[in-house]
């Protein structure tokens, strides 16, 4: 299969996920956000999946991005970081991915074990799967349900 006919896979990374590897190293590990891209990538390849990694610190960029995996259909995994507890609009533009191919919901750390304002999340509800405290490894279990998904496999 060409890379053009692949399906394709929109990960998306919300506010200061492009400090991974600098930012809060104990809580969110080492590796960088371009390391795990380079990840995604790679093993999309090998489930016959294109993936295509974006970052933005800006909430309005990603509502736009989920407006287009919308649009054309893309499955969507998605660490909306901070504003997984505050925003209501970017849960509204992924309700609209949720109605069709679905998305999944990343956080490295678990959110569970730490503040209580992080304990509640506003995607959840309407997320295909959730993956918390995986470390970096919780994109590549996304990525692969998605693919069982896609294959008719998944549940």
């Amino acid at each position: 299969m060409s890379a053009a006919e692949r399906p394709t896979v929109l990960v998306l990374n919300g506010p200061n996920l492009s400090r991974l590897g600098r930012r809060e190293p104990g809580v969110y590990g080492a590796t960088t956000l371009a390391e795990v891209e380079r990840g995604l990538i790679a093993l999309g390849a090998e489930l016959g999946l294109a993936v295509d990694c974006r970052q933005s610190e800006y909430e309005g960029r990603l509502i736009e991005w989920a407006h287009e995996a919308a649009d054309r259909g893309w499955p969507v995994i998605i660490n909306p970081g901070g504003l997984t507890h505050t925003s209501v609009a970017l849960r509204d533009a992924l309700a609209e991915v949720a109605a069709g191919p679905g998305f999944h919901e990343v956080h490295i750390s678990n959110v569970h074990a730490r503040e209580e304002f992080r304990h509640r999340s506003l995607l959840s509800g309407i997320a295909a799967g959730i993956l918390i405290g995986c470390g970096t490894n919780g994109y590549a279990l996304a990525l692969r349900d998605v693919a069982h998904r896609l294959a008719g496999t998944g549940e």
